[in-house]
């Protein structure tokens, strides 16, 4: 018998060195499960492929950045007053910064981690 799949959305997490110049590196992948009231981020961060695409950027407060998002993720800070929904809709809006997340998409899983680490693999 196949296990149930239950609906997800992601977005992958982008470092953007210029946001005039719109080029970004993905360097994560967000995951929400509304029906396992599950959030889970993985990370990815290359040094190497930031500074070829930005050779001044400060790789360390970029790392930072990204990791604050797992913090937020994690409910840790601020957004542990928000929900698991609340904190990817937050996570999730647009913005104008150095690390940004994509477009939200949606699919079907029965193991959202399993999942989750299958986007890593394929998009960063």
């Amino acid at each position: 018998m196949d296990a149930v799949k239950n609906t997800y959305e992601w977005a992958p997490l982008r470092v953007v060195p210029r946001v005039d110049r719109g080029e970004c590196v993905n360097v994560g992948v967000l995951l929400y499960c509304r029906h396992e009231v599950h959030l889970t981020i993985r990370l990815a961060l290359d040094p190497a492929r930031l500074a070829a695409l930005a050779p001044d950027l400060d790789v360390e407060e970029v790392a930072t950045a990204v990791h604050a998002w797992e913090r937020t993720v994690a409910g840790e800070g601020p957004a542990g007053v928000l929900s698991v929904g609340e904190r990817f809709r937050w996570l999730t809006a647009p913005r104008s910064t150095v690390v940004q997340p994509g477009a939200v998409h949606t699919g079907l899983t029965a193991d959202p981690d399993a999942e989750a680490d299958r986007l890593l693999a394929r998009l960063v």
